[in-house]
C-alpha cells in the first residue's frame, strides 16, 4: 500500500491531464481532418469522372470502373495515413517502421493472398476484362458488376445477392455485355403444316421487326426447318440485337409471330420455346 501510496503521489496531475487533453485534441482533429478529406476527396472524384463521362471516347461502364478503383484506392492511402498519424500519439511509429525488416518475411508469408489480389486486379484492369455494368459469369456466380476494387470484385446476382469476390479467384470471366447479342428463336409449328407457307409468314415478321425495333442491329433471318418429328416442325429464325436489348427483342418477335401464325391459321403446338446466346460483333 505505500508503495502504491508514493507512486501516486509522484504522479504530475496537472501535467498528466495536460498530456490526456493534448491527445485527446489532436485525436479529434485528425478524425475530423480525415472526414473532410474523405468526403471533399471522393466529390473531387465523383466531379472529374462526371466531366470525364462526357467525352464520347469513354463508355460510361469504363469511367465507372476507373472513379470505383480510384475511389477505393483513395480510400485505403487515406486510411493508413491517418492510422499512422493516430499512432504517433501513443507509440513511436519511426521505430515500428525501421523493424518492418525484421518482420518483412513473416508480413510476406502473411500477405500473399493480399498482394495477388491487387496485382490481379491490376490487370483485370488494364486488359478491360470487365467494367462496372457488365453482365458477367465469374464460376457459380452470374450478375452485374457493380464495383471493381483493389481486393476484390462486388457482382450483384440476378436475384439481389451481392457477393464479393476475391480478385486472386478470378481464373474465368465470362463477359456477356461486349459486342451484340445474338438471338436465336426456334418456331414450333404442327407438323402437318405447309413449311414454305409458314417461312413465308415468319419472314415478313422478321423484316417488319427489323424496320420498327431500333435495338435489332442485323435483321432476323429464318434459317428453315431444323428438325420435324411426329408432333412438331421447328422453324429457326436467327439475328442480332443491341446488347442488353436481346430479351425485349425475343420477346417481341415471338408475340409477332405467333400472332402472325395464328392470324393465317398455321396450326401451333402448346409450347413455344426460344432460345439465345452471346455472339461479339
Amino acid at each position: 500500500m505505500n508503495l502504491l501510496k508514493k507512486w501516486f503521489n509522484s504522479i504530475d496531475w496537472e501535467q498528466f491531464w495536460n498530456h490526456i487533453i493534448s491527445v485527446g485534441i489532436k485525436i479529434a482533429i485528425l478524425l475530423v481532418l480525415y472526414f473532410i478529406f474523405r468526403v471533399v476527396g471522393n466529390k473531387i472524384i465523383r466531379s472529374f469522372f462526371r466531366k470525364y463521362r462526357q467525352q464520347q471516347a469513354v463508355s460510361v461502364g469504363r469511367a465507372d470502373t476507373l472513379e470505383s478503383l480510384i475511389s477505393n484506392f483513395y480510400g485505403y492511402v487515406l486510411f493508413f495515413t491517418f492510422a499512422i498519424l493516430l499512432l504517433q500519439n501513443f507509440m513511436d511509429v519511426t521505430a515500428i517502421i525501421a523493424s518492418a525488416g525484421v518482420a518483412s518475411l513473416a508480413i510476406a508469408f502473411g500477405a500473399q493472398g493480399l498482394v495477388s489480389d491487387v496485382v490481379t486486379g491490376f490487370f483485370i484492369l488494364l486488359e478491360r476484362q470487365l467494367d462496372v455494368g457488365d453482365t458477367i459469369t465469374i464460376g457459380l456466380v452470374n450478375g452485374t458488376v457493380e464495383a471493381l476494387g483493389l481486393r476484390t470484385t462486388q457482382v450483384r446476382d440476378f436475384d439481389g445477392t451481392l457477393h464479393f469476390i476475391p480478385n486472386r479467384q478470378i481464373m474465368v470471366v465470362s463477359n456477356h455485355s461486349r459486342g451484340n447479342m445474338r438471338v436465336m428463336v426456334d418456331i414450333q409449328i404442327s407438323p402437318h403444316e405447309d413449311p414454305e407457307k409458314a417461312i413465308t409468314i415468319i419472314s415478313e415478321v422478321c423484316e417488319a421487326a427489323a424496320k420498327e425495333n431500333k435495338n435489332i442491329v442485323e435483321p432476323p433471318i429464318v434459317l428453315g426447318v431444323q428438325n420435324i418429328d411426329a408432333t412438331n416442325m421447328v422453324i429457326r429464325v436467327v439475328g442480332k440485337a443491341v446488347n442488353g436489348e436481346q430479351y425485349s427483342v425475343q420477346r417481341d418477335l415471338l408475340k409477332d409471330i405467333r400472332e402472325a401464325l395464328a392470324e393465317n391459321e398455321i396450326e401451333l403446338p402448346l409450347n413455344f420455346v426460344s432460345t439465345f446466346g452471346p455472339n461479339n460483333n
